[in-house]
């Protein structure tokens, strides 16, 4: 059997319905009508997770459910708990997870999706019970397929590790770092290292869609939805089918979008623009972003109950300037390819010249590190590289900012105006490459550009 899940409901209904539901799907299942009858339940049998309403009588404010979820956690720390709940206390979902559940599924659910929640949260709490210790990376690279991203520093072992161990589950996973880090080949490895290796795995630049555009972008629309529809279409989530789709930017989403989003996060169903059927999907969640989500969060930017949608597991990639030890590893191997790209075999780079890029802000991290590289083997015609040689190619970039204006002569917003223009005119409008200097994404510039009128 898959396990023993303990049902607390004072709804006679649902608690045989849902223990129907479990037995089909290998589940074993004890019920529980009021709180007291569940902390017996959780005293006396092997419980493995805890499916709880939040009322229990005639109230709805759902303080019974929250003061049972804290005893349930004084209990059994550790124990997964997925609450249900109605779409009228969303809010009150939120503050049990602040407590300590796992998820929460609203009424009315789908079985699909009652059985998908259980078995990610079930599976999530397998992986923290058999937590082991710190992996090497030649395990990490035996264990697991984590080719793609360099480096051996104890923080970058520590992410792989944890990729390695969530990746078998189906958990929404949030990625969060600076622009530059890897946030989308740590998505990749997550897909590669998944259940749905085989199946589609689908980026999208959530920066770069208006949010016009948004719904049919990410739902598809039938011909005729609109002006310009003359033919059918596919969204991002149907393409992405039983397989992973990666939402990068997620904090750049507008209030509208993300309401439209957290539609499909809750129940994974959608409506197709233009057509009144709905349609499900099968998908699994991997969301980047380099900005604070609990800053927009509290400015009212963010939803908070999307966030605790995105980030069943969150990880964070610590920026280059965090592990310098991986720059001496970075630089040979962004080195080696540039040298079979450009058929320059033999190239290397003084000692004295590593230990001077270890020592380097590098506010554009990995991204910034490679381009410079690739600059710096362009623009000398010597095998060996030294300091000189990586100076000039520095200066192409937003690492050297002079004449910085004299506080009080201009605000904020006209000195980001000054800086884009300026690097527009150096880098001759290429966006690739002022991207790279600034330290943004292609998207983010679009959008700054728009924002100043800027001509791209």
């Amino acid at each position: 059997m898959a396990g023993t899940i303990l049902i607390v409901d004072d709804d006679s209904s649902i608690i045989t319905s849902l223990a129907l539901l479990l037995k089909q799907a290998g589940y074993q299942s004890r019920s529980a009508a009021n709180p007291q009858q569940a902390l017996e339940e959780l005293r006396n049998n092997h419980i493995e997770l805890v499916l709880q309403d939040m009322n229990f009588s005639r109230q709805t404010s759902g303080e019974e459910g929250l003061s049972l979820l804290r005893e349930i956690k004084s209990l059994r720390p550790n124990i997964p708990v997925i609450l249900m709940t109605a779409w009228a206390s969303i809010s009150l979902a939120v503050q049990g997870i602040k407590t300590g559940a796992s998820d929460f599924i609203i009424k009315p659910w789908t079985n699909e999706q009652l059985l998908q929640s259980i078995k990610t949260t079930m599976g999530l709490a397998g992986v923290a019970m058999h937590q082991h210790a710190s992996l090497t990376r030649e395990e990490l690279d035996r264990t697991y397929d984590v080719h793609g991203f360099i480096g051996r520093d104890p923080k970058i072992l520590h992410v792989l590790d944890i990729v390695g161990r969530v990746s078998p589950t189906d958990a929404s996973v949030l990625i969060t770092g600076e622009s530059g880090t890897g946030k989308e080949l740590i998505a990749e490895a997550i897909h590669r290292n998944s259940l749905r290796k085989d199946k589609p795995f689908i980026k999208v630049n959530l920066g770069g869609i208006s949010p016009g555009l948004f719904e049919s972008e990410m739902f598809g629309h039938v011909r005729g939805a609109f002006t310009d529809a003359r033919q059918d279409r596919k969204g991002r989530f149907e393409v992405a089918h039983t397989g992973t789709i990666f939402l990068d930017e997620i904090g750049d989403l507008n209030e509208s979008c993300q309401v439209k989003l957290l539609r499909v996060l809750q129940d994974r169903t959608f409506e197709i623009v233009g057509s009144s059927a709905t349609h499900s999907v099968d998908v699994r969640i991997i969301s980047a972003t380099n900005a604070n989500l609990t800053e927009l969060i509290q400015a009212g930017e963010f939803r908070e109950d999307l966030l605790y949608r995105l980030n069943l597991i969150a990880i964070h990639i610590p920026p280059l300037r965090e592990r310098i030890n991986d720059i001496p590893l970075l630089a040979a191997y962004f080195l080696e390819n540039v040298g079979n790209i450009y058929r320059r075999p033999g190239l290397a780079i003084r000692d004295t010249a590593m230990s001077w890029l270890q020592h380097l802000p590098w506010h554009g991290n990995i991204r910034q590190l490679k381009h410079t590289i690739e600059r710096a083997v362009l623009m000398s015609s010597k095998d060996t590289l030294d300091v000189d040689d990586f100076k000039m190619p520095l200066t192409m970039g937003a690492g050297t900012i002079s004449n910085v204006p004299t506080p009080g002569s201009m605000t904020l917003e006209e000195v980001e105006r000054a800086m884009i223009t300026k690097c527009m005119e150096q880098f001759n409008g290429n966006i690739s490459k002022v991207a790279d200097a600034l330290g943004l994404s292609r998207a983010a510039l679009y959008r700054r550009l728009e924002k100043f009128g800027l001509s791209p």
